[in-house]
């Protein structure tokens, strides 16, 4: 199992940051690799990606959602992926964004790259995408505020 963490910093208030992560479909337009994320209902996402010529497609669900908290998933079938999203107020208008992902890489290249880092750099770059994507729209394109409970 490979672990990775990676945190950044965002110029826009804690509630436009956890709005905007709420948008799964919206993944697409600053995680590279994502091709689609479809929100099945308020805890299921099934999720297209194409990494290193490799496509496949997975169901993930919401263990636990806490506006300007936390997201956190699990796969539920296919590649073996959990994590979760924590958001943390610096200032009035700064939020600190941390991402820890859990997954199983399968096949010889995946577990290539992952020796040499490749999967920590595509995380580094994605909250990169994500910073410049939310600053530069200034406010997030939808929101869910709902709760959902950790799932035991």
């Amino acid at each position: 199992m490979t672990t990775i963490i990676k945190t950044i910093d965002v110029d826009v208030p804690i509630g436009t940051a956890y709005n905007q992560w709420t948008q799964f479909e919206s993944f697409p337009e600053f995680m590279s690799g994502v091709d689609k994320v479809e929100q099945l209902d308020d805890r299921s996402l099934l999720w297209h990606v194409s990494i290193a010529g490799v496509t496949r497609r997975f169901e993930a669900t919401i263990t636990e959602q806490h506006p300007e908290q936390r997201v956190a998933w699990k796969s539920v079938d296919g590649t073996t992926h959990a994590g979760v999203v924590t958001f943390h107020k610096l200032d009035d208008n700064t939020t600190r964004v941390t991402v820890q992902l859990e997954w199983e890489p399968q096949g010889a290249l995946e577990k290539a790259a992952s020796m040499v880092n490749v999967d920590e750099h595509q995380v580094a770059k994605d909250l990169e995408r994500f910073k410049a994507f939310i600053e530069a729209r200034g406010t997030e394109s939808g929101a869910w505020r709902d709760t959902v409970p950790r799932d035991d």
